[in-house]
């Protein structure tokens, strides 16, 4: 079974629909919803094991709602929207909060934000908004490394055995998402200011 793009069915064109009450966009909103739990664990109760199960179950609705929304045709343009902010979000707070309970360093946190700083002055800047991409493989593959080294990191903070390969292997994990992470910024950037600009000249139109 294939990861990235799993439920895909070729020969039959995704469409964004209108709809709104769909499964993946209930998942979606339950990824919403476990970042503050996440934090509320961490910092509140210090309960790191119960905090890697909502990385975890956080994570893996990351792929299930694509898979169902491909499967079975109910990509929306909500959905669209939702999901790469419900990554960000969750990636995000849980920095943040790792920061603050002093399992990361603030600069894993800058690294995380810089990049996405930039790409929402531009996306204010030439569309006031949303700039509506497709989400790249790079991004996918950025996700879906970051979300497993930071469950990772966190267990290799617990008093368990076998820490140290923890550690190495969620560093591996998060370094390799943060290069991803940079790389798919880059990327989205010129996206935004070639659709930008696109947009614009469709605008003013032959005089």
């Amino acid at each position: 079974m294939k990861l990235i793009g799993a439920g895909s069915r070729p020969g039959r064109p995704q469409v964004d629909h209108d709809f709104i009450f769909t499964v993946p966009n209930l998942l979606t909103v339950l990824r919403f919803m476990g970042v503050p739990l996440f934090m509320w664990l961490v910092l509140a109760r210090q309960e790191y094991g119960f905090a890697v199960l909502v990385l975890v179950l956080m994570g893996s609705t990351d792929w299930v709602d694509g898979y169902i929304a491909r499967r079975f045709n109910q990509t929306s343009k909500l959905g669209r929207i939702l999901d790469p902010l419900a990554d960000r979000a969750a990636l995000l707070a849980v920095a943040v909060t790792l920061v603050i309970a002093g399992v990361v360093q603030w600069w894993y946190l800058a690294a995380l934000m810089v990049p996405d700083a930039v790409l929402a002055l531009a996306s204010l800047l030439y569309f006031h908004g949303h700039p509506d991409l497709p989400v790249s493989i790079v991004g996918k593959i950025r996700t879906a490394l970051l979300l497993l080294g930071t469950p990772l990191l966190v267990l290799s903070k617990m008093h368990l055995a076998l820490t140290d390969v923890y550690f190495v292997a969620a560093w591996t994990f998060l370094g390799l998402g943060l290069v991803g992470h940079w790389i798919a910024a880059y990327n989205y950037f010129w996206a935004i200011v070639r659709k930008g600009k696109d947009l614009k000249n469709d605008d003013e139109g032959p005089r």
